[in-house]
């Protein structure tokens, strides 16, 4: 997770010094270097030794390094920014619906490309090796990310892969039954909060030496650390300020198609007679009348 969506984060649960800080933050992103220390301090009613605090919450060791890193964030963001479209607010209350669908074409387009840059063939590899030697595979999510780990689970069983879907109330029973022979795969945009579900798993999968695939934001977070395969997420939208998912949504589904087409080319002859078979059985009374979709 990016240093601005940590910030986003904490002046979204935090409730004293570290809110008015975080707050004069984000809204002056591109102003920051022209104000001095004593400036924010005393635009946010604090103090000196308080900034120094709020920097070293975020594991800097003063405010100057905090600084020189945001400051850096926010120039490596502007430069890689999604063009002519936000993609927190890709349309206003103002526009007509042509305007709308263009700018959530456009929006997805972008996440797409952004992703397929941040993808390092490498580590495409190697997760689908670890799913596919794996016993069972396991995917972690809460919502939305559960509903996009259940279309990879469903495309896993398709050929006879076995992956289930760890629910919530009952995520720590499942991971206590992993073994090495195992894998999870946790969907998690933040990759933070050790303490909540998904990553709350984290402990338990690492301590039974389950191998761990993360799909997770760009930038430094809990989860990342302890993966053992990382893909990533185009990390764009803020955590909470935002009409919607449409991004990251977007990068999700294609990183779980990239990961499942991958582990299906592993085998593909194979894969295809198993994929062929269970269509002809459990979808043969499917019918249609359009000659292309038609499989006479």
């Amino acid at each position: 997770m990016y240093l601005f969506q940590r910030i986003e984060e904490a002046v979204f649960k935090e409730n004293d010094a570290k809110r008015a800080i975080g707050e004069f933050i984000l809204e002056n992103r591109n102003q920051l270097q022209d104000f001095s220390m004593e400036d924010i301090a005393k635009q946010t009613f604090t103090s000196k030794p308080t900034l120094v605090r709020f920097a070293k919450f975020f594991g800097y060791s003063g405010w100057k390094e905090f600084m020189y890193a945001f400051t850096h964030e926010v120039a490596y963001h502007d430069d890689n920014a999604y063009k002519d479209v936000d993609p927190n607010f890709p349309f206003l209350g103002t526009d007509d619906s042509l305007e709308m669908i263009e700018n959530l074409v456009s929006l997805k387009i972008q996440s797409i490309k952004d992703t397929v840059s941040l993808m390092a063939v490498e580590d495409l590899n190697k997760a689908a090796a670890i799913i596919q030697k794996s016993a069972n595979v396991v995917i972690y999510g809460t919502s939305p990310n559960y509903y996009y780990g259940e279309l990879f689970r469903r495309n896993l069983l398709s050929i006879h892969k076995k992956a289930f879907m760890a629910n919530s109330g009952e995520s720590g029973i499942i991971s206590h039954t992993l073994t090495e022979k195992d894998c999870a795969v946790i969907i998690s945009y933040s990759g933070n909060s050790p303490e909540e579900s998904p990553t709350s798993n984290v402990k338990i999968l690492k301590k039974n030496n389950v191998p761990i695939i993360s799909i997770t934001s760009g930038g430094k977070n809990y989860l990342r650390d302890y993966s053992d395969i990382v893909l990533n997420i185009s990390s764009k939208e803020k955590l909470y300020s935002k009409i919607s998912n449409y991004a990251t949504q977007e990068s999700i589904l294609l990183i779980v198609e990239m990961l499942f087409s991958k582990v299906f080319a592993l085998d593909y002859e194979a894969n295809m007679e198993k994929k062929l078979a269970s269509s002809r059985q459990l979808e043969s009374r499917r019918q249609a009348t359009f000659k292309d979709l038609s499989e006479q």
